[in-house]
């Protein structure tokens, strides 16, 4: 998708377009949802997809950590990146293999990435960040000092180029499958939390936050 309300080139969906959704607030839900970002880059000619952690602030991708590292030496122009996030919802079991798929949600961003240089910016992204993962947290947390602003890499990606794609329901067979003796449905996938487990040098009068003990991902 462009900022003119139509896919382009690159992120037009080929295979099955009928599962293709380019509306930017479907985008972000996926988005929002998710924890895990794959991050392909290309240093000297050697592509390299890194999983990272990340965050949305309106219409911008933070990225965090080891995605940036080996990135830096190319930073003066930024560094064109293809993100990835996929999120599983389930299993859908056909009655002949080759119709055998998954319910999904995904998205793809393209874009350059650029390092976030200032301290304010930096501070903010980390924020978005953490409450991606975890909201509450950050303010209950201590703040990150100077040294590891400093030792932290943060970029940026615009999110101008993109596209989602999004499979749901039952299997699909041929038509003369349907009389095959088997079992074909869908095996519901998702995320979730179990109760939270104290470190065990947790003061034992410190009690788990209601956003740990009440923790769910769509929500």
């Amino acid at each position: 998708m462009s900022e003119t309300g139509l896919p382009t080139a690159r992120t037009r969906v080929v295979r099955e377009p009928d599962r293709a959704v380019y509306d930017r607030e479907t985008v972000y839900r996926i988005l929002d949802e998710g924890f895990l970002c794959h991050v392909g880059f290309t240093v000297d000619g050697q592509p390299f997809v890194i999983p990272t952690s990340y965050g949305r602030k309106e219409a911008n991708l933070y990225i965090h950590g080891s995605a940036a590292s080996r990135m830096l030496r190319q930073m003066k122009e930024g560094v064109p990146v293809c993100i990835t996030v996929t999120l599983l919802d389930g299993l859908v079991l056909a009655r002949s293999v080759f119709n055998h798929s998954m319910n999904y949600r995904s998205v793809i961003v393209l874009g350059k990435a650029t390092l976030v240089d200032d301290p304010e910016e930096k501070l903010v992204a980390l924020r978005v960040l953490s409450e991606h993962i975890l909201r509450g947290r950050w303010d209950d947390s201590r703040q990150p000092n100077e040294r590891e602003l400093k030792a932290t890499s943060v970029l940026r990606v615009p999110i101008e180029e993109y596209s989602a794609k999004v499979r749901s329901g039952p299997p699909i067979d041929d038509a003369e499958d349907y009389s095959f003796p088997t079992w074909a449905g869908v095996i519901p996938l998702e995320i979730k939390a179990g109760s939270p487990i104290n470190d065990p040098q947790l003061d034992p009068n410190r009690s788990v936050p209601g956003y740990a003990r009440n923790y769910n991902r769509r929500s």
